[in-house]
């Protein structure tokens, strides 16, 4: 991945996928290694739960990506908790080490690893990683589900299943909303839509959940970060769904100015 500052060919969307997944099948090794005993966790400055399994995730995320991609900024949710912010152009990655905290603490299995290229304020590339369910989310030019145990290598082309979004169902919608953060917002939406079934899951799973063909639109109209989500885009996007703002464009990365803060935004399926 070193080479690819500039403009990216699908080629390298795919190669960047596949370098994060096997960069988080590592990370997903140290969140197990620590699921299986004390966490120690703690609230950081903004009332949100930390624990060691997000700090060590982290450190072996920044550490692979050094040798992996040296030269692509990297913009990683525990390190700008301790103000370290470095400078990112058109070209940079974003890192959640661990996308559920409270789900990890919960000890439901529903969190993630999610590392994601950005280019020009799309998620061209991503990787998200639920190591409690042994399942692997890439996406780049194409998006592919694999199950693949924590710490584990990639597993060849044969083992991996391509994946797509699905028209919507001629009997209502499976909406996807937070097992942890409800809205009046997200209830209002819902009621305006036919929705045949809701299901409450924690994390990106619910990207991804999409990605497969398993569900059909996600609202989020609460605080999220950009690295909360951008690898789950990722790989919507790469399955042919999308996740569109307020105004109704595609989410956009790199507000930096923001301070990496997301607007509402609703991930979507097929829309046609």
């Amino acid at each position: 991945m070193s080479g690819m500052l500039g403009s990216l060919s699908d080629a390298d969307r795919q190669t960047a996928a596949e370098t994060f997944g096997a960069v988080a099948l590592a990370a997903g090794r140290v969140v197990m290694d620590i699921y299986a005993g004390a966490a120690n966790a703690r609230q950081k400055a903004d009332s949100s739960p930390v624990c060691d399994a997000d700090e060590r995730a982290e450190a072996s995320i920044l550490a692979a990506l050094a040798k992996a991609a040296p030269g692509i900024p990297v913009i990683a949710e525990e390190s700008v908790a301790r103000g370290v912010v470095p400078a990112c152009g058109e070209t940079f990655i974003l890192v959640d080490p661990l996308d559920g905290t409270r789900e990890f603490l919960a000890r439901n299995g529903e969190f993630t690893v999610n590392l994601a290229l950005i280019e020009r304020g799309a998620p061209v590339a991503g990787a998200v990683y639920a190591p409690a369910l042994e399942k692997l989310w890439i996406g780049g030019a194409t998006a592919s589900l694999i199950r693949v145990a924590p710490g584990a290598a990639m597993p060849p082309q044969a083992e991996r299943r391509s994946i797509q979004t699905r028209a919507a169902p001629a009997d209502g919608l499976v909406a996807l909303c937070s097992r942890s953060h409800g809205e009046a917002q997200t209830e209002a939406f819902l009621r305006e839509r036919r929705i045949a079934r809701r299901v409450n899951i924690g994390s990106s799973l619910k990207f991804c959940l999409i990605a497969e063909g398993e569900a059909d639109v996600y609202p989020r109209f609460g605080p999220t970060m950009e690295w909360d989500i951008a690898a789950g885009d990722a790989v919507l996007r790469a399955a042919g769904g999308c996740v569109l703002g307020e105004d109704g464009a595609p989410m956009v990365y790199g507000k930096r100015d923001d301070q990496y803060r997301n607007g509402p935004f609703v991930a979507w399926g097929r829309r046609s």
